[in-house]
C-alpha cells in the first residue's frame, strides 16, 4: 500500500513539473504534436533612460510593421524613457547573415540594446535537422555575445510560424511550423544560457492565430497571405511579444475625479486644466496607442490584433476613475463618443481606449507615426542600399556621416509631431 501510494505520489510530482516545463496547449488535434518549452517570464522593466534600440531581422522585420509598431509606441506612450529606435531589417536574412554585418550596419551606432527576431529563414522551410538546429544556435550564440561584450542588454525573439500553405515549398505547414518550434525553444536555452531576455513570437501566432480563424473565420491569415509575412494583425501579436519582453507595465496613467466634492487630479504625463459641472479638461503629454479605424474580421487591421491579443489591458491602460459617482452612474463623453457606466464600474476605473474606439489623440498619434514610418524607411535605404552599395564600398565613412545628416532631421520630426493635447471629458450623472 505505501509503494502504491508513494508511487502515485511520485507520478502526481512529475507530472506536476511536466507541466511547469511546458507552455499551456490548446486541447486541439492540430496542437498534439506541439511540446513548446515554457518562455521565461520578464523580470521587470528592462529598458532604461535615453536607451537606443536597434530591432533586428529578416524580411519580416524589414516589412517595418512591428517595428514601427513598438517605436510608436515608445515615443507616444511611454516619452518619459526617451527611447530611440533603429530598425534593421532584411529580406531573405538569416542569423548567420546578420552575424556577418552586425559590426558594420549596427554596433557602429552603439545601441544599448537589441531585439533580434530570426529563423524563419534559417528553418529552410522544411522539417527540423538537428544539424541545422546546431548551425542556427552557433550563428544566434555569436550575435548575443557580441552585443553583450559591446555592453548592450539583448532580447532574443523567437521565429514566428507559418500558414497552411507557404507557396515556395514541398514542406507542410505541420513540420515546418515543429521547425520552427525547435528554433524557438533553442532560442529560449540560449537566453537562459547568456541571461538576456527572451520573446516568444512563435507559440502566441500559433495559437492566436488557430483561434482567429474560428473568431473571425477560416480565410483569417495571423502568418499572412503569402503564409509567411503577416499583415498588421499578425504584427500587433509580434509587437505585443517585444513589448512584453521589455517589461513594460502598459500604465499609461489615470484621471481620479470625486464627482461629489467636485475635485479631479491626474497622474504624470496629464494635467488637470479645470474640472466644473462635470466637464474635466486635461493637457496630456502621454498617448494611448490609437488603432486606425479597421474591421475585426480584418488580418490586416492593428485593431483586429489588438482585438486577438491582451493589447489593451497590457500595454493601454488609461483610465478614468471616479469617486462617489451618482448611484445610476454616469454617462461619459470623450471625444464625441458617449457611453455610460454603473457606479461600481467607475469606481474600479475604465480604461478610455478599449471603451471609446475614437479619442482625442488619434490625430496627434498618426502624426507620430507617419514620421516614424518614414524615418524607418529611410534607415532601410541607410542600411541596404547605400552602406552595402557602391557608397559605402567607395567610402563607408562619408557614406555613414552624409546618411546620419540626412536620417537626423527625419528622427527630430517624430518628436517635433508628439505635441500636447488638450481634451475633455464630460460626466454626466443619469437620471
Amino acid at each position: 500500500m505505501r509503494i502504491l501510494l508513494a508511487t502515485s505520489l511520485f507520478a502526481a510530482i512529475a507530472t506536476a513539473v511536466l507541466a511547469q516545463d511546458f507552455e499551456a496547449r490548446p486541447d486541439e488535434v492540430v496542437f498534439a504534436k506541439f511540446h513548446p518549452k515554457k518562455a521565461p517570464a520578464p523580470a521587470g522593466l528592462l529598458l532604461k533612460k535615453g536607451d537606443r534600440l536597434a530591432i533586428i531581422g529578416d524580411s519580416i522585420t524589414e516589412q517595418k510593421m512591428y517595428s514601427r509598431i513598438i517605436e510608436t509606441y515608445l515615443t507616444a506612450c511611454a516619452p518619459q524613457l526617451g527611447v530611440t529606435v533603429r530598425q534593421y531589417g532584411w529580406g531573405g536574412e538569416t542569423a548567420e547573415g546578420f552575424k556577418g554585418r552586425m559590426a558594420a550596419d549596427a554596433l557602429r551606432f552603439k545601441p544599448t540594446i537589441a531585439t533580434t527576431c530570426y529563423g524563419m529563414n534559417d528553418h529552410r522551410y522544411t522539417a527540423y535537422d538537428p544539424k541545422n538546429g546546431a548551425w542556427y544556435r552557433e550563428n544566434q550564440l555569436a550575435i548575443v555575445r557580441a552585443f553583450k561584450a559591446a555592453g548592450a542588454r539583448f532580447v532574443l525573439g523567437s521565429p514566428g510560424c507559418v500558414g497552411p500553405k507557404v507557396p515556395w515549398s514541398k514542406a507542410g505547414s505541420e513540420e515546418m511550423n515543429l521547425n520552427l518550434c525547435e528554433l524557438r525553444d533553442i532560442d529560449i536555452e540560449l537566453a537562459r544560457q547568456e541571461q538576456v531576455a527572451f520573446a516568444d513570437v512563435f507559440w502566441p501566432m500559433l495559437t492566436l492565430g488557430w483561434k482567429a480563424t474560428h473568431q473571425f473565420g477560416v480565410d483569417y491569415a495571423i502568418a499572412g497571405k503569402d503564409a509567411v509575412h503577416p499583415g498588421w494583425a499578425g504584427h500587433v501579436v509580434m509587437a505585443t511579444a517585444f513589448l512584453r519582453s521589455l517589461g513594460l507595465d502598459g500604465d499609461l496613467g489615470a484621471f481620479t475625479v470625486d464627482f461629489a466634492a467636485g475635485k479631479a487630479s491626474a497622474t504624470a504625463g496629464h494635467e488637470v486644466v479645470s474640472f466644473k459641472g462635470g466637464e474635466l479638461s486635461l493637457k496630456s503629454t502621454r498617448y494611448p496607442f490609437c488603432a486606425a479605424p479597421g474591421e475585426l474580421k480584418d488580418d490586416n487591421s492593428i485593431r483586429s490584433g489588438m482585438a486577438l491579443t491582451d493589447f489593451n489591458d497590457r500595454f493601454n491602460r488609461l483610465r478614468l476613475v471616479v469617486k462617489n459617482a451618482p448611484a445610476k452612474g454616469c454617462s461619459v463623453t470623450w471625444a464625441g463618443g458617449s457611453k455610460t457606466f454603473g457606479a461600481d464600474q467607475l469606481a474600479a476605473g475604465i480604461n478610455l481606449p478599449a471603451e471609446f474606439a475614437k479619442t482625442p489623440f488619434d490625430a496627434a498619434f498618426q502624426a507620430v507615426d507617419e514620421a516614424v514610418a518614414k524615418k524607418q524607411n529611410y534607415e532601410t535605404r541607410q542600411i541596404k542600399t547605400l552602406f552595402h552599395g557602391e557608397e559605402g564600398k567607395i567610402d563607408m565613412k562619408a557614406t555613414v556621416a552624409l546618411t546620419e545628416k540626412v536620417r537626423a532631421p527625419l528622427a527630430a520630426a517624430i518628436l517635433k509631431a508628439r505635441v500636447p493635447v488638450a481634451h475633455t471629458l464630460t460626466l454626466t450623472a443619469v437620471q
